[in-house]
């Protein structure tokens, strides 16, 4: 299996679709039909093939906390013991409760689409529409976090393997796209860096932990992460590939990092920071090792991976799942850090979404996120001229993309940010019984799909 075979599936957030038209909730303010915003532009302007969808997560969404012989993860201990860490305080005891709402899988129908991506609860052990399943979506039993540190120690990568098999054995007739990972790269910084996700470590001096090291954690969490990927892949392939005929990769989040002038100094910075976001797990993906920016300035603080390690993480993908919000300013940091290190500071650049004080797009759901869609064309040609050129469909610049997630289907529970923003295609009312509605961009999306022609 090579990478040229492999796909790359597109997961972003319907609100910049509106930013490439000119901004939907303008159009829908003085009341003209959603689906004028692309007035040339519908379903058949896509191959017959490309894949249309919308995508959750367990954890964000179902809620049933505590029934069927559900575990506590290490997000329902976070957000109890730490709720000052949840910008609203909540939890997701309850979420949008899809665990006995299930049948909102059909609003997917009602819309037109193909495809649903979701994940499987690991502390939890539809027709017409192709389910697209992901196996990790940060929800890490606590039991394993208590007993040897979760990611933190190699053993999660035998315990991954044997989730992973119990998820090919029983559903494997029926899903044909899994999914092992969900954005590592948010997982390892938010978790063990930055300290604001579950399990909430990090060094004292970078925010409020009681317990980690964010120049040397991140690092480990993430290089089991790649083994625990490489290894249900391996597990996939050699048994279960052939008679499910299903296909099995990744999904991995990036920035688009714009150098902050056309200096070469910070043109590399640009690049650094590429490496260490999106080379940190494409790279050993591709080429089974870690960028040499990142062998360069970590150092000893890099995990090294072994020759059958290596061997097994090559090309171990049938596809590639690319999570794509923004995009932000670089520039070089000429002084390395030598005390209190972290991760961020291993890059030597600075990141902002602002240059001499124009911002780099139109502000999204959330302050940090800026709507830049030339990012996207810009990563995708990346992509194909760093890593072996993988088939992308929408052809444009040779690069062809083959589907496209909309972040979410519905509001929903966004991890540290609690229920204060929204980013699903229906509204749900919290106050009053999480009844669903369709909001504009729903209206829009359906029209979009419907017209052929």
């Amino acid at each position: 299996m090579h990478l040229e075979a492999s796909v790359v599936f597109i997961t972003t957030i319907i609100y910049y679709v509106s930013s490439i038209i000119k901004g939907l909730e303008a159009i829908s303010s003085v009341g003209l039909p959603p689906n004028w915003a692309l007035a040339t532009i519908n379903r058949s302007s896509f191959p017959n093939d490309f894949t249309f969808g919308s995508a959750s997560s367990s954890f964000q969404n179902e809620g049933g906390a505590n029934e069927d012989g559900r575990a506590p993860s290490i997000w329902d201990i976070f957000a109890r013991r730490h709720p000052d860490r949840i910008a609203d305080h909540s939890n997701a005891v309850m979420a949008t409760d899809s665990y006995h709402r299930y049948k909102d899988v059909k609003m997917l129908r009602q819309m037109s689409m193909d495809a649903y991506s979701f994940s499987i609860s690991w502390s939890r052990v539809i027709p017409h529409i192709e389910p697209f399943v992901t196996l990790f979506h940060w929800d890490l039993p606590q039991a394993l976090e208590e007993e040897y540190g979760g990611f933190l120690s190699s053993r999660v990568v035998n315990d991954f393997r044997d989730f992973a098999e119990l998820c090919f054995r029983r559903f494997g007739d029926r899903v044909k796209y899994w999914i092992t990972l969900n954005e590592p790269w948010s997982y390892s910084v938010g978790g063990y860096e930055k300290g604001y996700y579950a399990p909430g470590r990090c060094s004292h001096f970078a925010g409020n932990c009681s317990a980690g090291d964010s120049g040397i954690e991140p690092y480990i969490v993430a290089h089991n992460l790649l083994l625990s990927h490489a290894s249900a892949v391996k597990l996939y392939h050699d048994i279960y590939k052939g008679p499910q005929k299903g296909k099995i990769g990744i999904s991995l989040v990036t920035r688009w990092m714009v150098p902050f002038s056309d200096e070469k100094l910070h043109r590399d910075a640009a690049l650094r920071a590429i490496d260490f976001e999106f080379g940190w797990f494409m790279n050993p993906l591709t080429f089974g090792e870690y960028p040499e920016s990142m062998r360069i300035n970590v150092v000893n603080r890099l995990p090294r991976f072994t020759t059958e390690e290596s061997y097994t993480l090559r090309n171990s993908l049938d596809f590639l799942g690319l999570n794509y919000f923004t995009a932000n300013y670089v520039q070089h940091v000429s002084e390395a850090v030598t005390d209190n290190m972290t991760r961020s500071s291993d890059v030597q650049a600075h990141l902002s979404i602002e240059r001499n004080g124009v911002p780099i797009g139109a502000k999204g759901g959330t302050e940090g996120l800026r709507s830049y869609p030339q990012g996207l064309h810009d990563l995708l040609v990346y992509i194909k001229n760093n890593y072996n050129n993988p088939t992308i469909y929408i052809t444009e610049n040779g690069v062809n993309v083959k589907g496209y997630f909309a972040w979410s289907l519905l509001d929903n529970f966004q991890w540290e940010r609690g229920y204060a923003v929204r980013f699903g295609l229906h509204f749900v009312d919290y106050g009053n019984e999480l009844r669903r509605y369709p909001k504009f961009s729903s209206t829009w999306f359906t029209n979009f799909l419907r017209i052929r022609g």
